[in-house]
């Protein structure tokens, strides 16, 4: 699979089976998505290309209503100024995305820049710079909730007027939903968040994981009984936060048990950045550099704040001794022991 971290330079434009958005988690509405733009583009014999944005086009609105937010607040009189929306939190990884694309059948993935130019840009302009002039869309599949270019103007009766003009077949996929319910980045988010593994699975159509490579931590665990893998999160607000139950994939035949904490650490550092830290159960070869795939089973407990080492090593015992009771439980393929 081809990525590109911007449209194709103007040599590779060639024409493609297109379909835009932001497939944070590429959930199994997402996937229902590319079987049909697959299906479409063997038939036309086009490549299939993706276009997404980074970072998350509310993160970026976000991020710019926030200065503008904090004055409000510090303005006698603004007290019930209207809040800006906040970012979402983040499903995957780029790598995990990339990696869920591919194992799609995407050909192609763009990656754009959602900048001011992006924000400001005319609807009638994106479909011009971008789909047709950027991309060569032959074939275009979009989202029956798909909304584009400045101030959200662009949707599909737009989209049917340029495909007459500029020669591109346009078609569009209904929501998928399960049991009524529909299936969504949103819904995948609310179950992360509530700890419920098992609803995120059915969404997803797999198991949640996060991937990515080991790296050197302060060793901190190690001074007290449990070292760890740390597994850096690359965004500030990951839809997982907490004490988790988990299996690390990657390491051998069969994935490793283990329990692990997702957040800023509060007890040991100030800095606010979000780190995986995984405690394996009796796995003590040298991890760094490794690629692993971390994957949830099950929430213990929300992120804490300890007044004392003794204090934080004793939650640890507690955790990693209700994670073995799971294993033990047989509520998982792994036991620990």
């Amino acid at each position: 699979m081809e990525v590109f971290r911007r449209l194709p330079p103007p040599d590779r434009r060639d024409p493609c089976a297109l379909t835009i958005g932001n497939f944070d988690g590429v959930h199994s509405g997402h996937r229902a998505v590319l079987a049909q733009l697959r299906r479409r583009a063997d038939e036309l014999g086009l490549p299939t290309c993706v276009l997404t944005f980074e970072p998350h086009p509310r993160e970026y609105f976000a991020a710019l209503a926030a200065p503008t937010a904090a004055l409000s607040a510090s303005t006698p009189g603004d007290a019930g100024a209207r809040p800006a929306m906040p970012a979402p939190a983040r499903i995957c990884t780029e790598r995990d995305k990339l990696d869920a694309l591919a194992d799609c059948g995407v050909d192609r993935v763009c990656i754009a820049h959602f900048n001011a130019s992006v924000a400001t840009l005319a609807a009638e302009k994106f479909i011009d710079e971008i789909i047709v002039e950027g991309l060569h869309a032959r074939y275009l599949l979009i989202g029956d909730d798909f909304r584009f270019g400045a101030k959200r103007r662009g949707d599909f009766a737009m989209l049917e007027q340029a495909a007459v003009r500029h020669g591109f077949e346009l078609a569009r996929i209904a929501t998928v939903t399960r049991d009524g319910q529909r299936i969504s980045s949103s819904a995948v988010r609310e179950a992360l968040a509530a700890g419920d593994f098992a609803r995120a699975h059915e969404l997803l159509g797999r198991p949640y994981f996060i991937s990515g490579h080991v790296v050197h931590g302060r060793k901190l665990g190690r001074t007290i009984g449990y070292p760890t893998l740390n597994v850096p999160i690359p965004f500030e607000r990951p839809a997982v936060a907490g004490v988790f139950v988990v299996r690390v994939h990657g390491l051998g035949e069969r994935p490793a048990p283990g329990v692990a904490s997702l957040g800023t650490r509060p007890a040991v550092e100030r800095d606010g950045r979000q780190l995986l830290e995984v405690h394996l159960f009796d796995f003590d070869d040298d991890l760094y550099g490794r690629l692993v795939r971390v994957e949830f089973l099950h929430k213990l407990r929300d992120e804490a704040h300890f007044e004392s080492i003794e204090a934080l090593t004793a939650q640890i015992d507690r955790d990693a001794q209700a994670a073995r009771e799971w294993f033990r439980e047989g509520r998982a393929g792994d036991r620990p022991d």
